[in-house]
C-alpha cells in the first residue's frame, strides 16, 4: 500500500461513517442536542467537513469547496472563514441542515481532498505547511491532524444517531 492510498482509505472510511449517520434522519433529528450545550449531529458533520475543506485546501493551494457555492447553499451566519471551532452553544443551535445537503458538502470536499492526496509521495509529507508551531507542522502531520480530529467527530455523530435511534 502507497501512502496515496492509505491516505485515501482513510479519507474514505470518515466519508462512510458521515453517510451512514446521517441516512434515513430528518432535519429535526439531525439538530438534536442531548444536552443544550452538546452538539448535533448536523453540527459534527458540518464541522468536520469544514475542517477537512479549510486544511486540505490550505496545503494544496486550493480554493474550499465552501466558497465555492456551499456556503451559499447552507445559508449560515458565519463568514467563510468559520469553520466551527469554538462555537458556543447558539452557534452550534443555528447549523441546521438536511442530509443531502451535509452529505453533498461532504462528497464536494472528499472528492477535492482524495483528488490531492492521491498524487502524494512519502516525500510530500516532510514539506512543513504552518510555521506558526513548535516544531513546525508538515503535510503528514497536518494530515493526520484532519483525519483524527474527523474520525473522533464522525464518532460522536455515530454516538448521537444512536441515542436517536435507540440502539
Amino acid at each position: 500500500m502507497t501512502t496515496a492510498e492509505l491516505l485515501e482509505d482513510a479519507f474514505g472510511r470518515i466519508r462512510e461513517v458521515v453517510h451512514q449517520v446521517t441516512s434515513g434522519l430528518t432535519t429535526e433529528q439531525l439538530g438534536f442536542r442531548p444536552q443544550p450545550e452538546a452538539n448535533s449531529i448536523a453540527w459534527l458533520i458540518w464541522h468536520l467537513t469544514r475542517i477537512a475543506d479549510d486544511h486540505i485546501a490550505d496545503v494544496a493551494g486550493t480554493e474550499q469547496v465552501w466558497t465555492r457555492g456551499w456556503a451559499d447553499r447552507f445559508g449560515l451566519p458565519f463568514g467563510d472563514a468559520d469553520t466551527g471551532y469554538g462555537h458556543g452553544s447558539e452557534a452550534v443551535g443555528a447549523v441546521r441542515a438536511t442530509t443531502d445537503l451535509l452529505t453533498g458538502y461532504h462528497d464536494a470536499v472528499w472528492e477535492q481532498s482524495v483528488s490531492f492526496v492521491r498524487k502524494l509521495t512519502d516525500a510530500d509529507l516532510d514539506r512543513v505547511v504552518d510555521e506558526r508551531w513548535d516544531p513546525p507542522v508538515t503535510l503528514g502531520v497536518r494530515l493526520v491532524s484532519v483525519i483524527a480530529d474527523d474520525l473522533q467527530h464522525a464518532g460522536q455523530a455515530a454516538y448521537l444517531r444512536g441515542l436517536i435511534s435507540g440502539g
